[in-house]
């Protein structure tokens, strides 16, 4: 297995992992108490994650980033399945080792607040998986918050690492990086969850499909 497609595994995992985490432990034990701390877990988890593994697989763990990369910068077009995998990868066994880790906490969650898994009201718990826009949000305005979060983040990254760029964040990068994520999830979340990253959404859904939430909107 090349190192790089490894790293992109265990990049994803990580984040991924940190940032379901902390949103099973919210709720499930109400371990937050706003939004900012759990963003906060899902931008130092992206900055340790980047820290880790950028050498080898420069760091992308979203298919929407390594689009940006294959089309503006130098990396391998060829590479681009590959790459996809492994985010989808590093996605699914994050969102896997969650639930096994919760799942005493999600039973009794459910058990507690009469939820039956694969209903409508499962929503609730399956949002520690996948991501659900609020009522009162359109379809429409989910999907212009996600574009523009995602334009975002990637403007983001695109900008701090520049070589051109000589007041970036220099070898700090990852921790910029990390904070700017924060900073979009505390704004975008209250509509979609922000997700800006297919793999993140689409893996763990999977898993909590076959999990026993099916197919829930």
């Amino acid at each position: 297995m090349p190192k790089w497609f490894a790293c992109e595994v265990i990049g994803t995992f990580i984040m991924v992992f940190l940032g379901l985490g902390i949103v099973a432990a919210t709720i499930t034990s109400d371990a937050t108490t706003g939004i900012f701390q759990i963003a906060a877990v899902w931008g130092l988890g992206l900055a340790c994650a980047i820290f880790i593994t950028a050498h080898h697989s420069g760091a992308h763990f979203n298919p929407a980033i390594t689009l940006a990369f294959a089309f503006q910068a130098d990396f391998p077009k060829r590479r681009i399945p590959a790459y996809f995998v492994a985010q989808l990868l590093g996605a699914f066994i994050a969102a896997a080792t969650v639930f096994f880790l919760f799942e005493s906490q999600i039973l009794q969650f459910e058990e507690l607040n009469k939820i039956t898994r694969g209903e409508a009201e499962s929503v609730a718990t399956a949002r520690m998986f996948g991501e659900y826009y609020s009522k009162p949000v359109s379809q429409l305005n989910a999907f212009c918050a996600e574009f523009l979060g995602t334009l975002l983040l990637a403007l983001v990254i695109f900008g701090f690492t520049a070589k051109e760029n000589k007041s970036g964040p220099g070898p700090m990068t990852p921790v910029a990086i990390g904070m700017a994520l924060t900073t979009l999830i505390c704004v975008f979340a209250p509509l979609t969850q922000a997700g800006f990253n297919p793999a993140r959404d689409l893996a763990p859904r999977f898993f909590s499909a076959i999990a026993g939430w099916g197919n829930l909107p």
